[in-house]
Formats: C-alpha cells, structure tokens, sequence
C-alpha cells in the first residue's frame, strides 16, 4: 500500500522512442504518468523525423513526444510547449536527464508564448480530447502560420474525434491523411502548402 509520503516520489518511465532508451520521471497529475501511452505509442510508431527537423509538440506534458523527436533530430531542435507548469518542469528536468540540448521547454496555451517568426518542420501533438473544437481550431490555424512549406503536423485523438480532425485539417492546409486507426486512436496528419 503506497503511503502518503512515497505517492510525492516521482514515477519513473524507461521507455524505448523512435529508437533510443529513454529514462522519463513524471509525476501524479501529469497525463498516463507511470507509462507512454497507447496514442503516443501509435504516434511515434507512424513518425518519420530527418537529423535536421525542427519541430513543435503542443502540449508536451512530461515530453515523451517532443524529447524523442530532439534525439532523432540531433542537427535540428524541438520546442515544447504546454499551459501546465507542472509538465513544464518535468519535460525541462526530463531533457536534461535525458542530455538533451537541442530543446527548449516553455509555457504556452496552444501556440500563444511561440515567437512569432519561428517556423518548424513538424508539429505534433497527443491532443486532449475535452480541450474543446475552438481550441483546436485555433490551434491548427496558429499551427500553420509557424509551419514552414511542406512542413507536416501530426496529431493523434481518441477515434471519436477523427471526422472532426478530417475536416478541420481539410479546411485549415487544404489535406488530410489518416497515417493509422488503431483499436481506440487514430494518428492524422496534413502537409502546409506552399502559398
């Protein structure tokens, strides 16, 4: 029986992503906090990263997605952003741990705190399912003006979210392509077309 005091201790998750072991502290609170989860998993699995990606996760939590992509994109850089100043610290102390220096980690709601100007080859996201469609929609909107051309977003949703997920990315960039439907996820994706 977890006393009181041991539920303060971190959790720890040792996880293999796009390749690489990773060591993972998290904490109660934080999104499927003592394991990656089956939607990440299925992201990640359907996720092609080149050495120089520069690339955004939105709403990082602890940084399962954003860390592994660093890893990938050794010649790149990966910002992560969530509203969560928990997740904040631990994807910050997580990178870290993880000897990550092609990573920033900072506060944002969607892409709001994001500087303008910055563009980024790939943005990905587990996306909350009770965040709301307006969020969503803003945030595929802001997605597209930091993306540069032929840059692609990929998100993963629960299943019930997929025609949604359809005709937002088809009114937004123009395209829509379902990477993988698995028993309970669906991973989507769209590329940003040149103007």
């Amino acid at each position: 029986m977890n006393t009181i005091d041991s539920l303060r201790d971190d959790l720890v998750v040792n996880a293999e992503l796009l390749g690489r072991p990773f060591t993972l502290h998290s904490t109660w609170g934080l999104f499927s906090p003592r394991a990656i989860d089956e939607g990440s998993a299925l992201l990640l699995a359907h996720l092609e990263v080149a050495a120089d990606t520069r690339a955004l996760d939105i709403g990082c939590g602890y940084g399962p997605l954003g860390l592994a992509i660093a890893a990938a994109a050794p010649h790149g850089r990966a910002d992560l952003v969530d509203r969560d100043f928990v997740a904040i610290d631990y994807a910050r102390a997580n990178a870290v741990r993880n000897g990550l220096d092609n990573v920033e980690v900072y506060a944002s709601n969607a892409l709001s705190a994001v500087p303008d100007g910055r563009l980024y080859d790939l943005v990905v996201s587990n996306l909350p399912a009770k965040v709301g469609n307006e969020l969503f929609r803003l945030m595929f909107h802001d997605a597209h003006a930091h993306m540069a051309p032929e840059a692609r977003i990929v998100v993963v949703t629960i299943n019930g979210l997929r025609d949604f997920i359809k005709r937002q990315f088809k009114e937004t960039f123009g395209n829509y392509e379902k990477l993988k439907q698995g028993r309970s996820y669906t991973v989507s994706a769209a590329v940003r077309r040149p103007d």
